[in-house]
Parts: C-alpha cells; structure tokens; sequence
C-alpha cells in the first residue's frame, strides 16, 4: 500500500483505523466538587466505616464553622460520639488535598491540641480520608467494644 504522493504509510496511519478508540476514564470520585464530594460522598463512607467496628451510629455534620482551638473560619466536619466524645476534621480551604487538621476532645472538655491531618500525602483520595480518620478515632479507643 503506497501513499498518492509514492511514500510508505506511517506506522501510526497502518493500524489507526483498526484500533477502537479508547474508553475515557470515569472522572475520579475526589474531583466532584468540595461541596458535594464531602457531604454526600465521605461523610456516608466515614459513617459505614465507623459502624463496622460495632459502634453506634455517629452523628456527623459538614458545616463552615471556627476552627477548634484557634477559632479562624473553616470547613469542618463535626463527628459526635456515644458518651459526649467529639472530633473535628477541619479544611482549610475548598479542597479535599489542601492542608487539613484534627482534633478531638473528650465528654465535657473543650479541644486543646490542633493536629496536621494527611500532611504527608500529596493527593487525598476517599479511602485514605476515611482510613486515616477511623485510624485515628480507633486509637484514642473510642470506636467498638475498645
């Protein structure tokens, strides 16, 4: 098979039309928007998550609240426990991957201590968020029959 002009094909012109078109990739559950990625994506999966450890139900809220401990205005998901323990998984900004914190604080008390969450990690993925998270709870023995 020869060109009009005499040349050879291409190698990329031979088997292109034989080829089917490759599938695009469904776009990745992290890149919804903020404002619907967490609310009704993560907060469901950290709720499954934490009841798999045998625990009770927890109450969990997504709002734009003043950060625990140091007051300044973020986006904060508010988990409340069975015996009155809470956390807060504060962001920073409307980014799932941008800078994070932690904090958590007993039946009674107040936060003290303001941790750095997936400082570490350079793309925040669903399963990593709420790994991390139930981690965390799971650690201070707050989650099943600890």
């Amino acid at each position: 098979m020869s060109e009009p002009n005499g040349a050879a094909p291409t190698p990329s012109a031979v088997g292109a039309a034989d080829k089917p078109a490759a599938k695009a990739k469904p776009p990745a559950v992290e890149d919804k928007p903020f404002a619907e990625f967490v609310p009704e994506i993560f907060l469901p999966a950290l709720a499954k998550e934490m009841q798999a450890y045998g625990g009770p139900s927890p109450e969990l809220s997504f709002e734009q609240a003043p950060m625990p401990v140091v007051g300044s205005d973020c986006w904060v998901v508010k988990g409340c426990m069975p015996r009155g323990r809470r956390f807060w998984l504060c962001f920073t900004t409307t980014d799932i991957h941008g800078p994070k914190t932690f904090s958590l604080a007993e039946s009674g008390s107040e936060p003290t201590l303001l941790e750095s969450f997936l400082i570490d990690e350079r793309k925040a993925t669903l399963p990593l968020l709420v790994s991390r998270v139930v981690s965390r709870l799971n650690g201070q023995k707050w989650l099943g029959p600890n």
